[in-house]
């Protein structure tokens, strides 16, 4: 396959060197998704979940909610409008397609494949003569004018037409293996040719807004051969950060990642899952042209991710300002954002990385990932979602069914059902044993096949057996395990976590060649065994399934004086309802505390959870400290927030100035409160005191998008009462949202049926950073209201209420 002249030209106008003529590839191929069977365990249950629940829900909400609607009016099979919120929704129908590809590859089902070829048809009906395809742009709405720009590609940075149709051509390439259909390959092609054509130094020199395409362009040059498509994807890599170079375009900043070449970005920044996207890519271009510089490039980032950005749940994007990646070592823990869709980009990112280096310290933070912050975004019926992925609530986190922004469900879809693909490699001579998952496959090796046979209970025990069938008896070749850091002492690479020195901490994994132990040699995070295999050899791992207590480095200031709780892969969190009463952030756990796990078959479709004993601090009504012993049990921090509103903490203390110690009752705990609108009303009566007016580590109540409009927060009385006095503590988020102090304020208290004023001659403070106190004439109530104005172009909010 060799490289047009034209895109021959494209790198040398944009490429710091020249594209060699032939595209090298991978150190390391995944295994074909079709030649991969989950027999049992752990992930049979979620991927069939998956694929019985999960993948008509998405088909479903994408017709409910109007996404098919926009193509169909696109193709005139409709009248009307552009009917949804954001004009990149046609990506959630093609993300769902992509995941009944993969489901259809493993478990054929004429009904769903029937399905789906509607809707294909819909599409191609929609594309445009030339290839054009974007719904949004035949009849858009009002709403979405300005975003899509007045003519094609000219709002880059925001319309995402470059994006949808990344998902289109992954779809397409993923339909096409699970069918044989090319009907939504023609159309990913025909539209790939317009993109080819249109952007190039002779055409358009702009990027994507929302990197993807890059990923779906280096689809199609997998399934077709056809460099055109990878050096496309290169180009739009090499364009960003160059805009006023090339064409004066102004830079759209860190949040696009188009603050820098992208061979000369050190830190992750903006966006966070557009920045995994775009270092998924950079690792492809790195592994296809064979560039060290892109290699050297995109591994400066993942060292600054993983050492520095990364949660000990695997998650990415520490802050909803942006969706993005925060400061270094800025890890909250309640106000983390980690979307989910993070989580999917940072596995893509680390397996791509793995096939480059044939590195497993890459699959480790894969395995981190996916267990934990991923999974926490699906819940167990998979039906139910979370958007952001938190490691700290106060109880006001619930999975919703669907998102006016949607792009997490059928991105966790599309992941769950291509996961198989991900757990064995082989670079055509030898062959790689990555995720540990009861499971057949046949691999071809060398110039036989290889039927491989993987038993396991696995992440719930540590036994792993894998049983060798080569086709062709003496086959020589080597069979690599995967050694986990975890069970070796290393829970990330680098240092941003640690385990505490314990006792029994030193157990290793023991590995057994047909029953005989031998001799554990970890290298790039592999046991290597080399050797000429036959059919029924079998080699059996026992790795440590430990309790251990991680430690966070010292500059994360969000986890000094705590611990977190895993167990082979598994991060665990504590949620009130495995306390005595309900509180989490009160309970300090002794570093000599003793635990134990054990399985529970009957609690969330079972697992293991961990038990022990914590000490329950607390203020008494004349502020004394007290305190007791208390049982508690800790739960994989995927299967949090299934049993109603409750605290949960990954993060426990271990220290004293780490807890928060329980306050006496008072009469506003103890009030109900409401709202006219807004978000975590409970936070303005929970007792947790703020930092600042701008402390996101806590609860606070906001009417955020209501702007500029008058907001009422009300306090319904267990038994009517004296009141004298109000405090309010302001929360205002200047520099990063869009709340601000308000700009007046006033307090009704209830008469009958009817709301008074009370009276007071104090200012009515809107001051940031301290309780603003009003004394006013004694008033007897059952409720007391405060009616907020805020300021023009803002919302308003709330961290807590004191009564006097």
């Amino acid at each position: 396959m060799r490289i047009s002249f034209r895109l021959f030209l494209i790198s040398v106008l944009v490429s710091p060197s020249i594209f060699p003529q032939e595209p090298r590839g991978y150190l390391l191929d995944p295994v074909e998704l079709k030649q991969v069977q989950v027999t049992g365990g752990f992930w049979q249950k979620r991927i069939e979940t998956n694929r019985s629940v999960t993948l008509s829900h998405i088909l479903q909400k994408c017709y409910e909610t109007g996404r098919v609607d926009n193509l169909m009016v696109a193709a005139g099979l409709k009248e009307g409008e552009y009917c949804t919120v954001y004009q990149f929704d046609d990506s959630d129908v093609f993300k769902s397609i992509e995941a009944v590809g993969y489901s259809l590859m493993s478990h054929p089902d004429t009904e769903l494949e029937d399905r789906v070829d509607s809707l294909i048809r819909i599409i191609a009906l929609a594309q445009e003569e030339d290839g054009y395809l974007y719904s949004p742009r035949k009849f858009p709405s009002a709403r979405i004018k300005n975003g899509i720009g007045p003519e094609r590609w000219s709002n880059l940075q925001w319309s995402h037409e470059l994006y949808t149709l990344g998902h289109l051509y992954e779809a397409a390439v993923a339909y096409d293996k699970a069918t044989g259909k090319r009907a939504l390959l023609d159309v990913a092609l025909k539209s790939a040719g317009l993109v080819l054509r249109t952007f190039g130094p002779a055409g358009l020199q702009i990027p994507p807004g929302h990197q993807e395409i890059e990923l779906g362009l280096i689809k199609l040059y997998e399934v077709t051969g056809d460099a055109g498509y990878l050096n496309q994807a290169r180009y739009f890599l090499e364009l960003r950060g160059r805009g006023k170079e090339l064409t004066g375009r102004d830079s759209w900043g860190e949040y696009a990642q188009d603050h820098k070449p992208v061979l000369e970005q050190t830190e992750a920044v903006g966006h966070a899952v557009r920045a995994a996207y775009q270092y998924t890519a950079m690792a492809d271009v790195a592994a296809w042209y064979g560039d060290e510089q892109y290699a050297k490039a995109v591994g400066r980032l993942w060292e600054n991710v993983t050492g520095r950005k990364m949660y000990v749940t695997g998650g990415i994007g520490s802050t909803g300002h942006g969706e993005a990646l925060g400061g270094e070592y800025d890890l909250p823990n309640a106000s983390a954002y980690n979307e989910t869709c993070s989580s999917i980009a940072m596995m893509m990112w680390n397996f791509s990385m793995f096939r480059l280096h044939a590195d497993g310290t890459y699959l480790d933070v894969l395995e981190r990932t996916l267990y934990n912050a991923f999974l926490s975004g699906v819940g167990l019926d998979g039906k139910s979602f979370f958007y952001p992925n938190p490691l700290q609530s106060y109880g006001t986190q619930v999975r919703t069914p669907w998102f006016t922004c949607a792009c997490c469900p059928p991105n966790i879809a599309r992941f769950i059902a291509s996961l198989p693909s991900k757990f064995y490699s082989t670079n055509g001579s030898d062959l790689y044993v990555n995720l540990f998952a009861a499971s057949e496959a046949r691999i071809p090796v060398g110039k036989t096949t290889v039927r491989v046979r993987q038993e396991t209970d696995y992440p719930w025990a540590g036994d792993v057996r894998v049983v060798l069938h080569p086709e062709i008896p003496e086959t020589e070749f080597t069979l690599f395990i995967r050694i986990p850091g975890w069970s070796v002492g290393s829970p990330v690479p680098g240092d941003l976590y640690r385990f505490m020195k314990e006792r029994k901490s030193e157990e290793r994994p023991v590995v057994r060649l047909n029953g005989k132990q031998v001799e554990l040699k970890v290298k790039d995070g592999f046991m290597a065994l080399p050797g000429r295999w036959k059919a029924g050899d079998e080699v059996s791992v026992s790795f440590p399934m430990t309790i251990r207590r991680v430690e966070a480095h010292p500059n994360v200031e969000a986890d000094r004086g705590r611990i977190a709780l895993q167990r082979g892969p598994l991060v665990f969190c504590v949620e009130g309802h495995d306390t005595e009463e309900g509180a989490v952030r009160s309970l300090l756990l002794q570093d000599d505390a003793a635990l134990s796990a054990s399985m529970d078959p009957n609690l969330l479709q079972g697992l293991v959870t961990i038990q022990g004993s914590a000490t329950r601090h607390a203020l008494t009504p004349g502020g004394s400290s007290e305190k007791e012993e208390q049982k508690f049990r800790a739960v994989p921090y995927y299967a949090w927030a299934h049993r109603g509103a409750a605290e949960m903490s990954v993060w426990l203390a271990r220290e004293i100035h780490a807890v928060l110690p329980l306050h006496a009752p008072t009469l506003v705990s103890l009030s109900t409160a409401s709202a006219s609108f807004g978000k975590n009303i409970r936070a303005v009566n929970d007792q947790i005191e703020p930092k600042s007016s701008a402390d996101e580590s806590i609860p606070f109540y906001h009417c955020w998008p209501n702007k500029g409009t008058t907001e009422s927060v009300q306090l319904d009385f267990p038994n009517p009462s004296e009141v004298s006095g109000i405090e309010v503590y302001w929360f205002d988020d200047t520099g990063k949202g869009e709340c601000r102090v308000p700009r007046s304020w006033k307090v009704m208290y209830k008469v009958g049926e009817s709301w008074v004023p009370v009276y007071t001659t104090d200012a009515w403070g809107v001051a940031k950073d301290q309780y603003n106190r009003v004394t006013f004439e004694t008033v007897k109530t059952s409720s007391l209201r405060v009616d907020i104005q805020s300021q023009p172009g803002f919302a308003v909010g709330i961290h807590e209420i004191k009564l006097q």
